[in-house]
């Protein structure tokens, strides 16, 4: 199936606001972001919509954050278009990478695909929500956030239940004072932990986006050292063997600069001789 569409096809000239409603509506999502998109879990539910039960949602992560995790959704997309034999090249690094521009051209040409194959029409019987829960981590994270909110709301609303356990309709009037004044506490302690896990979860996106960062400059400085121009010149080697240590205790430098001196004097013999 040839799906190879211009660059100057009106699909790409679709914004993205109408992308983002596209999504949301057929989802049931909240995407305010294209990029928010770059996971690649949204384009596999978009072929799971469109050719229904040919996409493994069990392989399908929504919490990908790493460019890894990312990487393995969109081997699944890539997976799925090999068998329906759709001819579209998935530049992932770049999808990765969460660059607004990339992440729209490819949803914009998903949209057009997606709608010469239903006609732009919704699949009425497709259940969004019930097709996520097969993915392993999804149906995990909204189960927490349920039972968190209602564990919260139980608290608000009974601030004389403690730390959530039903007050005794028995007891007496004194204990049911001990009972708000224990409650109250427990309230303060739950506010001051919330503000700490707030805390932790901002340091974990800092130090995971800076991690994510100098992955991206790795993976740019192995891709370079891979093309065919350059795969054999002794610092591309040198860089490589950096790059591909398998022990983490010992370093690959005292090796790479050892390789590399040998291989400038071998190239400098050659010069000699030549000359």
């Amino acid at each position: 199936m040839a799906t190879t569409i211009g660059m100057m096809d009106s699909a790409y000239f679709v914004g993205r606001n109408e992308i983002l409603n596209w999504i949301n509506a057929r989802l049931q999502l909240h995407l305010s972001k294209v990029e928010e998109a770059a996971s690649g879990a949204v384009q596999c539910q978009m072929m799971d919509m469109t050719y229904p039960g040919i996409v493994p949602m069990h392989k399908v992560n929504f919490d990908a954050k790493t460019e890894y995790d990312m990487i393995q959704n969109y081997k699944v997309l890539q997976d799925v278009f090999n068998k329906l034999k759709i001819e579209k090249h998935i530049e992932v690094n770049k999808l990765v990478k969460g660059r607004p521009l990339d992440n729209l051209e490819f949803l914009q040409w998903l949209k057009r695909h997606c709608d010469s194959v239903n006609g732009g029409m919704m699949n009425e019987n497709y259940n969004p929500v019930e097709r996520r829960s097969k993915g392993g981590k999804e149906r995990n994270i909204k189960g927490t956030q349920k039972n968190s909110k209602s564990w919260q709301a139980n608290v608000l609303h009974n601030p004389g239940g403690g730390d959530g356990i039903p007050l005794n309709k028995t007891t007496g009037p004194k204990q049911g004072k001990i009972g708000a004044t224990g409650g109250t506490t427990s309230l303060e302690e739950v506010q001051a932990l919330s503000k700490e896990n707030t805390d932790l979860k901002l340091s974990v996106d800092l130090l995971e986006k800076e991690r994510d960062f100098y992955f991206g400059k790795l993976r740019d400085i192995e891709i370079l050292c891979q093309t065919p121009e350059l795969e054999n010149h002794p610092m591309a080697v040198a860089i490589r063997k950096i790059l591909y240590a398998a022990d983490a205790k010992e370093s690959a430098l005292d090796e790479a600069q050892v390789f590399l001196g040998q291989s400038m004097n071998t190239l400098e013999n050659d010069g000699q001789d030549e000359s």
